[in-house]
C-alpha cells in the first residue's frame, strides 16, 4: 500500500475540491493507494467527495487570503495571519515531518499549500505542486500597500519553486516549465440528471438554475425577485441551515444530500461566483455561466478569458449579482444551452501522472 500526503490550502473550497477529484482519480486507477489529508477544511467535504479511503489530519496548511465575504478580501487581516505564519519555524515543520516520514508517505502533495512543500523537503520525500496560480502570484496585486506583501512574496516563490514536479490546471494564471498541464479539475458526477431531478422534485422538463458561491453559506437579498419568476425553479445551496422549499426555490444547508457536481450538471444554467471548482464543474457539465466576478482579485481575468473562449457564459458585476439584476438576462443565458464536451477531466491527467511517481 502506498500511502500519499495531501495538504490543502483551506481558501474557500475550491482547493478541496480539486484535490478531492485528483484523490478520487488515482484511487480508480490503484485501489491500494490511502491518503492522509492535511488541512483545515471540513473532513465532511472529503467523506462526501471520496470513496478513497483516507486519514484526515486537521493542521493550518495556508492563509491565502482572508475573506470579508466571498467576494470581498480583508488585507490587512491577510497580512497579520501571514506574518504570523511566515516564515515557518524550524521547530514546526521538524514536527509534521516526523509525522509524514512516521506515515511512510511515498509522496507530498500540495494544492496550493506551500507548509507542504516545505515539510516535503526537510522529510526528503518528493513534493508535488498541482495549482492554476500560487500565492506569490496573487499578492504581487497588492505590492502598493506600503510593500508589507514583499517579504511575504519573496518567501513563497522560493518555497513553490522547490516543488520537486510542477503540475498546472486550466485555466492557467501565470504560464511557465512545468511537468504537466491539464484540463480543468472537477469533482465527476455521482448520479445522473434525471435522478436529481426527481429527489428535488422537479419535472424532468422544468427549467432548473443553479445558484451557487461554491457550496458555501450565502445569504442572498433577491430571493423575492426569483419567487416572481414562476416558471423556473432554483437551487440555493447553502442559502439555509436546513432544506426548504419556497414556491419556487430549494434551498439547501452548505452540506446536503445532494452533491454539488451533480446540482450542476442538473441545472440547465449556474448563476455564482467564478472560482476555479465551480468553473471546471460547469465546464465539463457544458451548461450556460452567468458568472460574477470578484473584483481585485488577480486570478479572475485568466478565469474570465477562459469562460469566453470555452463556455457559453454571461459576465455579471459583483452589484448585479448581489442584487438580483442578473434576472434581467436569464432568459438569454437559458437560451445558450449545453456545449458537449469531450475534452479529458483533468483529474484523469493528474492521477495517471502521480501513479506513475509511485511505482
Amino acid at each position: 500500500m502506498n500511502r500519499l500526503a495531501y495538504f490543502i490550502s483551506p481558501h474557500g473550497f475550491g482547493h478541496a475540491a480539486r484535490a478531492a477529484a485528483v484523490m478520487q482519480a488515482v484511487s480508480e486507477i490503484d485501489a491500494a493507494v490511502y491518503f492522509d489529508i492535511f488541512t483545515t477544511v471540513p473532513s465532511w467535504f472529503f467523506q462526501d467527495s471520496l470513496s478513497a479511503p483516507f486519514t484526515y489530519h486537521e493542521l493550518m496548511t495556508d492563509i491565502g487570503l482572508v475573506q470579508k465575504t466571498s467576494f470581498q478580501a480583508d488585507l490587512n487581516a491577510t497580512l497579520r495571519r501571514l506574518t504570523e505564519f511566515l516564515p515557518f519555524q524550524a521547530s514546526r515543520i521538524n514536527k509534521i515531518a516526523a509525522t509524514v516520514r512516521r506515515l511512510n508517505c511515498a509522496l507530498v502533495i500540495c494544492d496550493i499549500s506551500p507548509l507542504g512543500l516545505a515539510v516535503g523537503k526537510h522529510a526528503g520525500i518528493p513534493t508535488v505542486l498541482v495549482e492554476n496560480f500560487t500565492w506569490d502570484w496573487i499578492y504581487q496585486q497588492y505590492v502598493d500597500l506600503a510593500g508589507r506583501f514583499n517579504g511575504h512574496i519573496d518567501y513563497l516563490k522560493s518555497v513553490f519553486t522547490g516543488a520537486q514536479y510542477h503540475v498546472k490546471t486550466e485555466p492557467v494564471c501565470s504560464p511557465g516549465p512545468v511537468d504537466l498541464t491539464t484540463a480543468p479539475v472537477s469533482r465527476k458526477i455521482k448520479n445522473p440528471s434525471a435522478r436529481i431531478r426527481k429527489r428535488l422534485g422537479l419535472p424532468a422538463a422544468s427549467k432548473m438554475v443553479l445558484i451557487t458561491t461554491g457550496g458555501i453559506k450565502q445569504s442572498y437579498g433577491f430571493l423575492d425577485k426569483l419567487k416572481k419568476i414562476r416558471h423556473i425553479d432554483f437551487v440555493l445551496p447553502g442559502a439555509g441551515l436546513q432544506r426548504a422549499i419556497r414556491d419556487n426555490l430549494i434551498i439547501l444547508p452548505a452540506r446536503s444530500d445532494f452533491y454539488h457536481p451533480d446540482l450542476v450538471n442538473a441545472s440547465d444554467a449556474v448563476v455564482g461566483k467564478v472560482g476555479y471548482s465551480t468553473l471546471a464543474e460547469v465546464y465539463h457539465a457544458g451548461v450556460p455561466f452567468g458568472y460574477a466576478v470578484r473584483s481585485n482579485f488577480r486570478e479572475s481575468e485568466p478565469l474570465v478569458d477562459f469562460i469566453e473562449k470555452e463556455m457559453n457564459g454571461i459576465f455579471l458585476n459583483e452589484s448585479e449579482f448581489s442584487l438580483g439584476e442578473w434576472t434581467a438576462k436569464l432568459n438569454d443565458l437559458l437560451d445558450m444551452g449545453r456545449v458537449p464536451r469531450s475534452a479529458p477531466n483533468g483529474a484523469d491527467q493528474i492521477g495517471r501522472f502521480i501513479t506513475g511517481l509511485i511505482k
